[in-house]
């Protein structure tokens, strides 16, 4: 049996794994004749000593401005690499959450591929690895992309 993914979900953040993951995404996604989604989720809340805050509409605005632009420049590295079949989406809370559960339900993913975790220490044990959490419980194949900085 022959695998084919043609919904392709990605997690983009600016860092250069979740760029390398979109490459390959692009790749994986061009020999089968699909469709890659770019995904930036946006926690609404931030870890503090005491436990979690909300962020101000202000942050807000200026995360989703970002994650706009992180879209627009994905779509311009598939046009100039000659695939147009890249849909963009802005999330809003967990990125667990929306790259394991609520994006796959919604756009009928097939396939999850993240970059290898770009964290610190600290700040995987603060709010655990996306990747991991994903491994354990996406509701398809996910794939993750190692990132060997040479």
């Amino acid at each position: 049996m022959e695998q084919e993914y043609k919904r392709i979900l990605v997690g983009i953040d600016g860092s250069e794994q979740a760029q390398l993951a979109f490459e390959k995404a692009v790749e994986v996604a061009r020999r089968n004749h699909g469709t890659v989604y770019v995904a930036n989720v946006i926690d609404q809340q931030i870890t503090t000593m005491m436990g979690y805050s909300s962020l101000n509409q202000n942050i807000i605005d200026q995360e989703t401005a970002s994650a706009k632009e992180m879209i627009e420049a994905c779509k311009k590295y598939g046009q100039d690499h000659d695939f147009p079949n890249i849909e963009g989406i802005i999330a809003y809370g967990s990125a667990r959450e929306a790259m394991a559960h609520k994006l796959p339900a919604k756009y009928e993913i097939d396939l999850v591929m993240v970059g290898q975790s770009g964290l610190n220490a600290v700040e995987r044990f603060m709010t655990g690895s996306v990747a991991s959490y994903v491994i354990r419980q996406a509701l398809c194949d996910v794939l993750i992309v190692t990132y060997n900085k040479e």
